[in-house]
């Protein structure tokens, strides 16, 4: 199994592409199923989530293509075409690789009227129950059935009518999966205290340059006017504002001074707010951000939250860098119930931080040193490379698995950057 050694001490400086959204891109994807034509991706990121994410969707019968990009060049552009459905069914096998596989829960019931979808895995950060999914489909007519740990849904004939939902609680991925079903609903579908992150917003610009009809972009209340079909178009994916933020902590952490090239300010703005509480300078440039820590790094304390709250996916980057900020921070962990799993790693490093049920109080410490960590999921991954950049002698990351997931050619661009990081395999 890969390691990743990092020999610490360097001051990141110089440019770094900031890569398309995996977040995104996990959502658009499954967009091919809604229509015959070509789906053309642009800014696709080279993880190993996309890949699984592919091989999802060619099992339904979708075909896929790569266009003849450099191995050098940071994304790729593919083009997906579901021409005709050959299955409706999403194994176990594929499945138990990603949670984000249930977002092709939706599309299928709105195109084929059908969809059986095994119950998802993902990273063990805590319970993250599908009931959000399931009650918004139900709500737009939905027939579901759990049965031998599946997913059965059908829609009446003639497809979804479609309907209204209000979501108890603010979630991602229920927002998504009610969307795409929504949008060859036969009437009209209504969502309320819909989430509202920027990949919320890239699934409807998406959807709507495929001809899709939805009101409240960007807001809590999404109204979508079912259309008879979609077409297909060729869309951009966002940059990745987790990816920007993280590389943003590895900056300040080394004191040093790193544009983000294709960071969007707009999509930063409570990751920005954080960092410059901390201290760390930051601001708009020309196709990007600066990222510029002189001085030495403050505490801060704040809850996670949805957008446009701080998001939980940068809370492990964000307590790496603070614990060498001078003093006592508070992070509350509002998402979930199991999102401390590094703090145990970063510790080993001599780090002080007290973790307690749903808040840690990160002690600053002056100086942190390398060691064997392990890794345990995709942003505790990141918490323990941005503290080794920092650390005196050299840190390996075990089980690096966790970081193809969502970081494409991490060592790459930190080398690109002047860290000192190799990647080797495992025993």
């Amino acid at each position: 199994m890969d390691k990743i050694i990092i020999r610490g001490g360097r001051r990141l400086s110089g440019t770094v592409p900031v890569s398309g959204a995996k977040n995104a891109a996990l959502t658009l994807l499954p967009c091919a199923l809604l229509t015959d034509e070509p789906l053309t991706l642009r800014n696709l990121p080279r993880l190993a989530d996309i890949d699984s994410f592919q091989h999802l969707l060619n099992q339904f019968g979708v075909s896929t293509s790569i266009a003849g990009a450099r191995p050098e060049d940071f994304g790729r552009v593919m083009t997906l075409q579901a021409t005709r459905l050959t299955s409706t069914v999403a194994p176990y096998d594929l499945v138990r690789k990603m949670r984000a596989s249930i977002l092709v829960l939706g599309p299928m019931l709105a195109r084929a009227g059908e969809a059986t979808v095994s119950l998802p895995g993902g990273c063990a950060i805590g319970n993250r129950p599908i009931d959000l999914h399931l009650k918004a489909l139900e709500a737009f007519g939905a027939v579901i059935e759990l049965a031998a740990g599946y997913v059965r849904a059908h829609a009446p004939d003639g497809g979804l009518p479609g309907g209204v939902y209000t979501f108890p609680v603010v979630s991602v991925g229920a927002t998504e999966n009610a969307l795409m079903a929504a949008v060859l609903a036969t009437g009209t579908s209504t969502l309320h205290n819909a989430a509202r992150e920027p990949e919320i917003v890239d699934l409807c610009n998406l959807l709507v340059a495929m001809g899709a009809q939805i009101e409240g972009i960007g807001t809590s209340q999404l109204v979508i006017h079912g259309v008879p079909r979609l077409h297909g178009a060729t869309y951009m994916v966002m940059p990745d504002r987790i990816e920007a933020g993280s590389y943003a902590c590895a900056a300040a952490i080394t004191g040093g001074d790193v544009t983000l090239a294709g960071a969007r300010i707009e999509d930063m703005a409570a990751t920005i707010q954080a960092l410059t509480e901390a201290g760390v300078h930051v601001e708009q440039t020309r196709g990007g951000l600066l990222v510029a820590a002189n001085g030495p790094l403050r505490p801060v304390t704040l809850s996670t939250a949805p957008f446009p709250g701080f998001a939980t996916d940068m809370q492990a980057q964000l307590m790496a860098m603070l614990c060498m900020a001078k003093g006592s921070s508070v992070l509350t962990e509002t998402i979930f119930e199991n999102r401390y799993m590094h703090v145990p790693e970063l510790n080993r490093m001599g780090a002080n931080i007290d973790a307690k049920g749903r808040t840690a109080i990160v002690h600053g410490v002056e100086r942190i040193a390398g060691a064997d960590v392990m890794a345990t999921d995709l942003r505790a991954s990141m918490s323990l490379i941005i503290a080794g950049l920092a650390a005196e002698g050299e840190t390996r990351v075990h089980r690096v698995y966790h970081l193809d997931r969502g970081y494409e050619r991490l060592e790459e661009k930190l080398v690109l950057l002047g860290g000192d990081v190799e990647r080797i395999g495992g025993d």
